[in-house]
């Protein structure tokens, strides 16, 4: 017991956690910009493309 005590005193202390630090988003090359613009225009052309088809039925 008197060996568990102190032990126990200094356990709380090794075990907090460190306090939460939010990365910081890095900002997007325009290269990346325009290969998401191409994808939502190719999206809503799938999209547009799929109504029309059901649209025929």
């Amino acid at each position: 017991m008197r060996l568990l005590l102190p032990f126990l005193i200094l356990v709380p202390g090794i075990a907090m956690a460190a306090t939460f630090e939010p990365p910081t988003p890095a900002a997007q090359p325009a290269t990346a910009e325009f290969w998401f613009a191409v994808a939502a225009g190719c999206f809503v052309a799938a999209l547009a493309a799929v109504q029309w088809m059901v649209q025929r039925r």
